[in-house]
């Protein structure tokens, strides 16, 4: 048995890769799944849709990779996280669709929460700040909207489980309901200084603490698939949330290193080692990993909008047909226009956390394009960058800013990957391998099955594809971040 599933479960699609002894992908297969928009600022997914994709994917990398399921020595799983979901522990069913992370419906509560006082305690046991971005308010959500969940939930009958719980559910047939540190801490109900469900917080949203899984390291063992989705038993051996898998990835292992993945969203964590790192400026603290029972911690910042304004262009604006489109026109855009796009379409995240911003476009001109709005949207993701890395280096370090390893499909894109290093000012490394979040799912799972080495020795494979060097002037870049600050605080005045 010496290959690995890795199951990328992400935002807007499903992806299984098979990994060999020697961490190389062999083969993969990825399926996107609807998106459901039930009101402005709700999201949400159908999880059986999900748990199909997930399934029909493994099935299909497996076949392509040419190997038998008894090939494989174990699965890890990373996943879309903060993603809510309550199911029938009888009958495995849903009782309501997925809440995604991005949704906002839970704004009003988590305002009265902060009006309480009560963020003081949610800050200090979970490291985050109270915001409907979180799982906990959405959990809450649920519990008082889908008829009939309260009483069923007290009674013992319901579950409640990010994503990576329900896929576990579902490839154990309902034998495990378990996840992992970095998954429970992102539910705003899991105390990350000492390891365990709050039962303080839980008690103040109305969770009943039945309703929440076992939750074990990252690299663990998480229970055995039932023989009839693969042909035979597989054994998952790791779990990690999608920003916490692409940190193992990208080796991420030393205090001090800091990495950057954009997808839907961006999202940069900062390893703090085993200090807990208190947030002045709005940044979360976060479990980057636990491994043998050991919790590294993080600082994170979280951009709810990177790779989606890109989709934006394309399926909102329909000025372009393909992503890799943006390159060429930002490179087309009229030097003299600075138009700047701030996407707040789903709220602010890091450091601002206003959940009633939305998205606006400042410096129009009548000769104001495609180009101008292509340059714009990518440029934004490169602000928003530069938001969270000054916030992270207020908390962290006066230092200079370190290397920025970045990941995820976005970061194809030369022109972005350029800017990012212009306006932050400091080096951005690229790796050869992109999706890290797979690849460090699936050496927590290999390693965990004694497939792949330890940490130390797994770091020495990461490999660079590129390093970016900033050329932009100093005052050049101070003058295009101060366009971006007052573009973002005239759209918080908006609201």
């Amino acid at each position: 048995m010496t290959y690995i599933l890795a199951i990328d479960q992400g935002t807007t699609s499903s992806r299984a890769i098979i990994f060999d002894g020697d961490l190389r992908p062999m083969a993969s297969a990825q399926q996107e799944f609807t998106q459901h928009f039930p009101h402005s600022g709700w999201v949400e997914h159908d999880a059986t849709e999900i748990w199909e994709s997930v399934l029909a994917t493994s099935r299909k990398a497996i076949e392509k990779a040419g190997i038998a399921a008894s090939d494989i020595a174990g699965i890890g799983i990373t996943n879309q996280r903060e993603t809510t979901l309550v199911w029938d522990r009888e009958t495995g069913e849903p009782i309501h669709k997925a809440i995604v992370w991005q949704d906002r419906r839970t704004a009003e509560y988590c305002r009265q929460l902060r009006e309480d006082g009560f963020e003081e305690t949610v800050t200090a046991r979970t490291g985050l700040l109270v915001d409907p971005y979180f799982s906990a308010t959405k959990l809450r959500w649920l519990l008082e909207n889908v008829e009939g969940a309260r009483e069923k939930a007290e009674a013992g009958k319901l579950a409640f489980g990010t994503i990576d719980s329900w896929l576990i559910w579902k490839l154990t047939g309902g034998k495990a309901h378990v996840t992992d540190a970095t998954n429970a801490a992102r539910t705003m109900l899991y105390d990350i200084a000492k390891g365990r469900w709050s039962t303080t917080i839980a008690e103040k949203l109305g969770v009943p603490m039945g309703m929440l899984p076992e939750v074990k390291d990252c690299a663990a063992e998480f229970g055995v698939t039932q023989p009839d989705h693969f042909g035979t038993e597989i054994p998952i051996l790791g779990v990690a949330g999608d920003q916490q898998a692409a940190t193992v990835g990208q080796a991420c292992f030393k205090p001090g290193m800091l990495k950057s993945t954009y997808g839907t969203g961006c999202f940069a964590l900062l390893n703090t080692g085993d200090q807990m790192v208190r947030s002045e400026n709005r940044l979360l603290t976060t479990i980057a990993y636990q491994l043998d029972g050991k919790v590294t911690y993080a600082l994170e910042g979280s951009i709810f909008i990177a790779g989606a304004v890109v989709q934006w262009l394309r399926d909102g604006l329909k000025i372009i047909e393909a992503a890799d489109q943006t390159q060429s026109l930002a490179d087309a855009a009229d030097p003299e226009q600075e138009v700047i796009i701030v996407p707040a379409f789903t709220g602010l995240g890091a450091p601002y956390w206003n959940p009633d911003c939305r998205g606006a476009v400042f410096g129009l001109t009548r000769n104001s394009g495609p180009a101008e709005f292509a340059r714009a949207a990518l440029e934004s993701v490169g602000f928003q960058t530069r938001d969270l890395l000054e916030a992270m280096q207020a908390d962290w370090s006066d230092d200079a800013r370190p290397t920025l390893r970045v990941d995820g499909g976005m970061t194809a894109s030369d022109w972005a990957m350029q800017f990012l290093s212009d306006i932050l000012g400091a080096p951005v490394d690229r790796p050869k391998v992109l999706e890290t979040t797979a690849l460090g799912a699936a050496w927590l799972a290999g390693y965990k099955a004694g497939l792949y080495p330890e940490p130390e020795e797994f770091a020495k494979s990461w490999a660079l594809d590129r390093n970016f060097i900033a050329q932009m002037t100093e005052e050049r870049r101070e003058a295009r971040y101060a366009a971006w600050k007052k573009a973002v605080q005239a759209t918080i005045a908006a609201v």
